[in-house]
């Protein structure tokens, strides 16, 4: 199944995490636009409007600030990316942001996947007994 190219904004202050899901996104046909800080991410978030941003809370001082920024920016693009969080809640301040969390340490491959998941690219691999789980008894009889 064909997927129209998809992008993702990586802002992240780790240059391993940010070179990490661009090599594996870019090898599965999704775009990738990435920031080391946050000016230079909202900037490409206003030009490119991203299907999803990916963004690490806590390499900023003022989470809730960039959080806010962005969903500003989203409402006056008048467009809404999803957006994924990384790190954790703690000592935020206010309304939790929409978005999913993933908290760390994390580790890749479970992150690419639910990127994946939320841009509608990810397929289950037959036979993966960690991802597909099959309900049969030892006969082959269905449970």
């Amino acid at each position: 199944m064909a997927h129209a190219q998809q992008s993702v904004l990586i802002v992240d202050e780790s240059s391993e995490t940010r070179e990490v899901l661009q090599t594996v996104l870019e090898r599965r046909g999704v775009h990738t636009l990435s920031a080391a800080r946050t000016e230079i991410g909202l900037q490409l978030a206003q030009q490119h409007h991203p299907d999803l941003i990916v963004l690490d809370l806590d390499t900023f001082d003022a989470p809730e600030q960039l959080v806010g920024r962005v969903t500003d920016l989203s409402h006056q693009a008048r467009y809404q990316p999803r957006m994924v969080l990384l790190g954790s809640l703690r000592g935020w301040h206010g309304r939790r942001p929409e978005g999913e969390f993933v908290s760390k340490p994390y580790h890749y491959g479970p992150l690419i996947r639910r990127i994946e998941e939320l841009l509608g690219h990810y397929q289950e691999t037959p036979g993966r007994a960690d991802v597909v789980r099959d309900s049969r008894d030892r006969s082959g009889q269905p449970l």
